[in-house]
């Protein structure tokens, strides 16, 4: 696989302008239906919901997997990249939610399934409260209400 050296300017929430080389960019679907949709216009600077500090993490993710693919070596890389994966989503739970939503805004499928799958493994075996405090969710259940959920799905409560 060729090397681009065209670069893409993105423009995030927090204000900043970040040019992506081409080749990374063109790998999320959503900047490559945006490309498409403006001609293939490199001069667009294009707006992303993302801020600064995500979209480097999901280029870096990107670049990974980029050079991963193009490596001859399948099975090695294949075992090396699933430990660089695991290390990679191993981010505090706000980080790993604003990675979940760049995932899927930017249209990523893979990158969303691995920090889905990362928050399905923090919640697998805990319980309602672990979770709760985990994941810093408030219950909006008055007590009377979480009562009865507890009587009609034990399971849940487990």
């Amino acid at each position: 696989m060729m090397a681009s050296r065209r670069k893409l300017k993105l423009k995030c929430l927090d204000g900043v302008t970040m040019e992506v080389e081409e080749m990374v960019a063109l790998e999320w679907l959503t900047i490559k239906q945006s490309r498409e949709d403006n001609n293939d216009d490199s001069e667009v600077v294009i707006p992303i919901s993302i801020t600064s500090e995500i979209l480097l993490k999901v280029i870096e993710y990107s670049k990974k997997h980029l050079e991963t693919t193009s490596n001859s070596d399948h099975q090695n890389a294949d075992s090396n990249l699933k430990a660089w994966d695991a290390e990679f989503v191993n981010v505090d739970v706000n980080t790993l939610y604003h990675l979940i939503m760049a995932a899927n805004y930017l249209n990523i499928p893979c990158l969303l399934d691995l920090t889905c799958r990362r928050v399905a493994d923090m919640i697998t075996g805990k319980k309602v409260e672990e979770v709760r405090k985990t994941f810093n969710i408030i219950s909006d259940y008055t007590p009377e209400e979480e009562e009865e959920m507890r009587q009609q799905c034990p399971w849940g409560f487990e």
